[in-house]
């Protein structure tokens, strides 16, 4: 039984990270394809489930990857649901929407490549993206990228070689198509 300091500290602890960590869940969520609709009610899982497995987080590692290992496991399960369907960008999310108004060129372009990167990682097997986003976008040492994900450091190097190879074939043929 936990006295109610013991309590209090678990809670600003908690809320501390919740605070500093929402939008980085957010934009995990979204890199590994979850449409913008569904972000805040599965970011919410990530912190329910963060939240519920937080006296077993070792406290001398970094959080981000403990974190993404958990934001994974959670777009894993619902792009698994009956009724998942991917979107593509002509079925532009709601803040894709509001995007699309008049913007200076440099923030235009910087929009269309993000928008380019995501469709990008959307053509990637989940287990091949994580590892791409959690070392390549996210820089986290191959070690730790492995031991979040439950996997090999040699099996993590493989699908990081499998997953920059598609993700550059599918960028090319994404330009050749005049995407871009």
């Amino acid at each position: 039984m936990k006295t109610e300091s013991e309590v209090q500290a678990f809670d600003a602890n908690f809320r501390g990270i919740f605070e500093s960590e929402f939008s980085y869940v957010c934009r995990s969520l979204r890199r590994c394809g979850i449409r913008d609709r569904d972000i805040d009610d599965l970011a919410h899982d990530v912190f329910l489930a963060m939240h519920m497995r937080f006296e077993d987080f070792d406290r001398t590692r970094p959080i981000k990857p403990w974190l993404f290992g958990i934001t994974f496991r959670v777009a894993s399960h619902h792009r698994r649901r009956p009724g998942y369907q991917r979107e593509g960008l002509d079925d532009a999310s709601d803040t894709e929407r509001r995007d699309m108004t008049p913007l200076a060129d440099e923030q235009l372009d910087d929009h269309r490549k993000r928008a380019m990167v995501l469709e990008v990682l959307d053509t990637l097997d989940l287990d091949r993206r994580a590892v791409l986003i959690m070392h390549d976008l996210d820089e986290l040492p191959m070690r730790d990228v492995a031991e979040t994900l439950g996997i090999p450091v040699f099996t993590a190097y493989s699908r990081l070689r499998v997953a920059r190879e598609e993700f550059a074939a599918a960028a090319r043929r994404m330009r050749l198509r005049g995407e871009t």
